[in-house]
């Protein structure tokens, strides 16, 4: 069973998706990796889940990624005598360290280290962007603010503050704690919230130890300063475009995911495109036509993999949402605009082995008609630099480690199977033969390109390119 498209779903599981009969039938509608949020839910739930999905990966045969998403350092207010307040555009507003229940003229901000950094001219947002206060002065224990845009203010709404770099770290205590049992669990990614600087990336993969990708949330402003420390640093990339667009003006949010597109291709690390792509779909069984031009869009530029978030997570259709995404990428890949803009993109190859084998092998594909593009790896390193190369034939990761089998369901155009270690250059060529056949990517006649590196299962060796023929399979 193998995907006719080259970009990849994420679905996120919840409420609406907990059980074995649903989760499968996103797997069927088009799902290649699984998202468990652990903004939600106890740890038993996503254990549950865990076990659910490697159950139907054994049943189905085809290697699913698990993406734990960490929820980060999420700041919010305290709460509120009554509740509820009503904030008026014009007034004065404290935020304070006092934890007594606040009213309409002030609430504690149970953050003590943004003290230091509000300046007066700097914005704070409340409430998803709903609420912005303009601040006036501060001090050690004081956040004085004028209310440009009121509204309703309830008991722990969220504060994002877009003005400034937070002294705060992406790993909170609970994240911590949710990182070591995803770990545990066998996520085969780790997905750090509000990432501001490549040292919040390091914290983390120096946590997880290899035994999981990194995966980076980019959903503050800071972050785009350093966007090229970061992409650098991490092991894939993810635009969330929720927190970001309260962040950012919206205008500048479509301007800024090509941006990190862009970088993201440059440095080979996969690219995922979240949030509200399908958001209509929470409560009706269509999209909007906007919403499918995003999801397009995003395929246009090249994304890896783009995301359902409530859609699948809570939402009354969560199949028909894989469903109809699984249908617009493959419409878009379809269309030969499509191939001119991935051609257009073709990044330069770095200067080393690895990437001077896999651009001979995208041209050596072209040039000669391969159906297939083989690569047999270890780590993954190989797959993902063939992948950066955008081929238009599929890449068929042939890999004797299960992890990186699962961890590559989330990167462009990689089909994975796992096999066992080859020990010579024949053997290679017959399982990457067998393998094509038995995949329905290759018919007996046609050709693939193979590429791998010598010695066999030495991580970072890609150094061998081959043409091979399919032969009549016992």
């Amino acid at each position: 069973m193998h995907r006719s498209r080259k970009a990849k779903i994420v679905a996120t599981l919840g409420p609406a998706s907990n059980s074995r009969e649903m989760i499968k039938a996103l797997f069927e509608a088009g799902a290649d990796v699984f998202r468990f949020n652990f903004s939600h839910g106890s740890h038993a739930d996503h254990q549950l889940r865990c076990h659910i999905v490697r159950e139907i990966e054994a049943e189905l045969g085809r290697p699913i990624a698990i993406l734990a998403d960490l929820q980060g350092p999420k700041l919010r207010v305290g709460q509120f005598s009554a509740g509820r307040v009503i904030l008026t555009a014009g007034q004065e507003f404290l935020l304070d360290s006092d934890t007594t229940p606040g009213d309409a003229n002030r609430v504690c901000l149970p953050h003590p280290e943004l003290f230091a950094v509000i300046t007066a001219g700097q914005s704070l947002l409340l409430d998803d962007g709903k609420l912005r206060l303009q601040v006036m002065d501060s001090d050690a224990s004081t956040i004085r603010t004028r209310v440009i845009n009121g509204g309703a203010l309830s008991d722990r709404k969220g504060v994002n503050v877009p003005d400034a770099v937070l002294p705060i770290p992406a790993l909170t205590e609970k994240d911590k704690r949710d990182l070591a049992f995803a770990i545990d669990m066998g996520a085969d990614w780790i997905a750090l919230s509000f990432v501001q600087r490549p040292e919040d990336v390091a914290e983390a993969k120096a946590l997880v130890a290899g035994r999981a990708g990194v995966l980076a949330k980019l959903e503050k402003p800071a972050a785009l300063d350093r966007l090229e420390e970061i992409v650098a640093v991490s092991d894939a990339i993810m635009v969330a475009r929720g927190d970001l667009g309260v962040e950012l003006p919206p205008e500048r949010v479509p301007g800024v995911q090509k941006r990190i597109l862009r970088v993201c291709r440059s440095h080979g690390k996969p690219i995922v495109i979240a949030t509200q792509m399908l958001e209509s779909m929470i409560a009706a069984p269509v999209p909007t036509r906007a919403e499918a031009s995003d999801v397009a869009s995003a395929i246009y530029d090249g994304a890896d993999a783009v995301m359902l978030s409530a859609e699948s997570a809570s939402g009354a259709y969560p199949v028909a949402a894989v469903e109809i995404m699984d249908r617009i990428i493959c419409e878009v890949e379809r269309d030969p605009l499509y191939k001119n803009m991935i051609a257009a993109q073709h990044e330069t190859p770095q200067n080393n082995k690895g990437d001077a084998i896999c651009a001979a092998l995208r041209s050596v594909t072209q040039i000669v008609g391969a159906v297939a593009t083989v690569t047999y790896t270890s780590s993954g390193h190989t797959s993902l630099r063939a992948a950066r190369e955008r081929p238009m034939a599929p890449i068929l990761s042939i890999t004797p480690r299960i992890n990186t089998a699962r961890r590559l369901a989330l990167v462009w155009g990689v089909h994975s199977s796992v096999s066992d270690i080859v020990p010579n250059e024949d053997i290679l060529v017959a399982t990457a033969c067998r393998t094509a056949w038995q995949e329905g990517l290759a018919q007996v006649g046609e050709q693939i390109a193979i590429t791998a590196g010598v010695p066999f299962g030495q991580p970072g060796s890609t150094n061998l390119l081959r043409i091979a023929e399919i032969w009549p399979q016992p």
